[in-house]
């Protein structure tokens, strides 16, 4: 579970963060803010519209899509927010976490698995 976790967030970073992100050269995180939630609102009505068009959602409703994002996306931000606290915070358990990640994408482990077959040992 804490591996998709830290995938989530990993992924999060790549999109939304503006560290990452090409809304990094804008000098004012006000600005930035604004543009990444005029981003989100383009995006949420144009899947709105995909959805009517092409699955046939005659009743579909593109501020109802607005909303189910955002009640997905708050618990996104309030997890990344408290992973991104203990990561300032030096908390050890996810130091640990993130090493155990960096060694195993430098040596990544096989599960040590052995398949029993009972109709052949049988």
């Amino acid at each position: 579970m804490k591996k998709f976790i830290f995938w989530v967030i990993d992924c999060w970073n790549l999109v939304m963060d503006n560290r990452y992100n090409p809304l990094k050269y804008i000098p004012d995180p006000s600005l930035q803010a604004y543009f990444t939630l005029v981003l989100f609102t383009m995006w949420s009505a144009f899947f709105g519209f995909i959805a009517i068009y092409y699955m046939g959602w005659l009743g579909y409703n593109i501020v109802t899509s607005i909303v189910v994002h955002i009640s997905v996306l708050i618990p996104i931000i309030y997890t990344n927010l408290t992973f991104e606290e203990a990561r300032r915070s030096g908390a050890s358990w996810y130091i640990k976490e993130r090493e155990r990640q960096r060694k195993e994408g430098l040596f990544p482990r096989k599960k040590n698995v052995v398949t029993w077959d009972i109709d052949k040992e049988a």
